[in-house]
């Protein structure tokens, strides 16, 4: 079976290979990494500490261990911890967040790779964020002795519906991990139902609460809306994690209210790095005054607008007023912005992308809205829209409805937002209850069990 899996992934790779070459020269994606991917080098491990080896597939998945590692180091510092990610924005996120930790790109599922890395790594445990299963990675892991878990397990219906088809591979591979910890019981079912063993699977919660912060008047957040030039007077519309098209949805919905309440600000952080540019176009022809994130110096509060002639972005005369729109062109910062919402859109949803984490939002006490299409946060939507804590918004009709109505009705607003961040404390400790889980994996794991690099 290993074998069969390398010639179908060879082919594979071969037929996508234009697509691959294409989103390498006009992306920039897949330029790095290709001895860490293709032939397993990941550095080399030099310590006997016992090891959890955590992967995280990107950015989402790379925040998402935030508050695991931070316990775990806390409450085994005797423990290395060395973190792995598949795509270049979950690499360059996860150098940036955990800089000083063994950080690599997880190797490609040809058994080659995954051997050598297991070799150079010598794990005790492989936890995988979510659900990331590899065959070859998995098996791998066990023939090295290697204990695997499944943290903050989820499995959406679509994703269920495609494993069941080959069940006999995903339960072969779901029974040889030791701990499957799922976010809630309609996942736990998921996972028994194609073949996890009973013993295997617990429900512990989404550690996505936990990893969010409730204090808006934290440092990172007073720092970027110094550096934005918002005042107590702005009401912040931030749409984040957006993706084609909604960033042309929010601006005209900021172009409609705009003249309406001056007061209006528009933030932009767009989902994927490679669409900076693009949507930087957009706002050059949309004839409203914009600044990019990247431009602001570092506290700085000097203002940047746009030379109508396309020209150099320049500083701007004191005299002229701040610009009413900002573009985050940056990766790693919209936790510490959306701190700065009022009325929150959260991007992905307008789309068949499944939606992305609308927690950050609402533990800030923002007032969250989101397209009708966040299958990836099934549980999550379903807990704020039971408590009347966000709202859904098909189109772009009524996410201008919605936002008109938080300028409209700020105590309203906040209202909402309020019940939203009581739901995301009410909901912290999944990371704790996922630490206890992984403790006795670690302890179980021979010496012995070891083998040489």
């Amino acid at each position: 079976m290993p074998y069969l899996l390398n010639i179908f992934y060879l082919l594979l790779l071969l037929a996508a290979s234009p697509w691959l070459l294409w989103s390498a020269i006009r992306k920039g994606k897949y330029r790095e990494g290709y001895a860490e991917k293709l032939l397993g080098l990941a550095p080399r491990r030099k310590w006997n500490k016992k090891c959890i080896w955590l992967h995280a597939v990107s950015v989402g998945e790379v925040n998402l261990l935030a508050p695991l590692l931070r316990v775990l180091e806390n409450g085994r510092p005797d423990w290395e911890c060395v973190i792995s990610t598949t795509t270049k924005s979950g690499m360059a996120l996860a150098k940036k967040k955990y800089a000083g930790r063994t950080i690599f790109y997880c190797p490609l599922d040809f058994t080659w790779a995954v051997n050598a890395a297991m070799r150079r790594i010598r794990p005790d445990v492989l936890v995988l964020a979510e659900l990331e299963l590899w065959p070859n990675l998995v098996w791998a892991a066990r023939r090295h002795g290697a204990r695997l878990a499944v943290i903050n397990g989820r499995l959406s219906q679509r994703s269920f519906e495609g494993y069941r088809r080959i069940r006999p591979l995903v339960a072969r591979l779901l029974q040889s991990i030791d701990r499957i910890a799922v976010q809630d019981e309609t996942y736990s079912e998921r996972f028994l139902a194609l073949g996890a063993r009973p013993e295997s699977v617990q429900v512990t919660g989404s550690m996505k609460y936990d990893g969010a912060l409730t204090d808006r008047d934290n440092p990172a957040t007073r720092r970027l809306a110094a550096l934005a030039g918002l005042d107590a007077n702005d009401v912040v519309f931030l749409a984040g994690s957006t993706q084609e098209p909604e960033e042309s949805v929010v601006l005209q919905v900021f172009q409609q209210l705009s003249r309406d309440w001056p007061q209006l600000r528009l933030i932009i952080v767009p989902r994927h790095p490679e669409r900076f540019d693009c949507v930087a176009r957009m706002l050059d022809t949309s004839g409203v005054a914009w600044q990019r994130r990247t431009l602001l110096g570092a506290g700085s509060r000097e203002q940047i607008t746009e030379s109508k002639s396309r020209g150099p972005l320049l500083p701007a005369p004191s005299s002229l007023p701040t610009p009413r729109v900002l573009l985050v062109d940056v990766v790693g910062e919209l936790g510490a912005w959306w701190g700065t919402a009022h009325a929150a859109f959260v991007g992905g949803s307008f789309g068949s992308r499944g939606g992305q984490n609308m927690i950050e939002p609402a533990a800030y006490s923002a007032a969250v809205s989101f397209g009708p299409n966040t299958g990836n946060f099934r549980d999550i939507v379903a807990a704020l829209l039971d408590r009347d804590a966000a709202v859904v918004v098909a189109d772009g009709e009524q996410l201008l409805a919605f936002v008109r109505n938080c300028l409209a009705n700020p105590a309203e607003a906040a209202a909402r937002g309020q019940r939203a961040a009581s739901l995301v404390r009410q909901q912290i400790g999944a990371t704790e209850r996922t630490f206890q889980l992984l403790l006795p994996l670690v302890a179980s794991r021979q010496a012995g069990d070891r083998r040489a690099a």
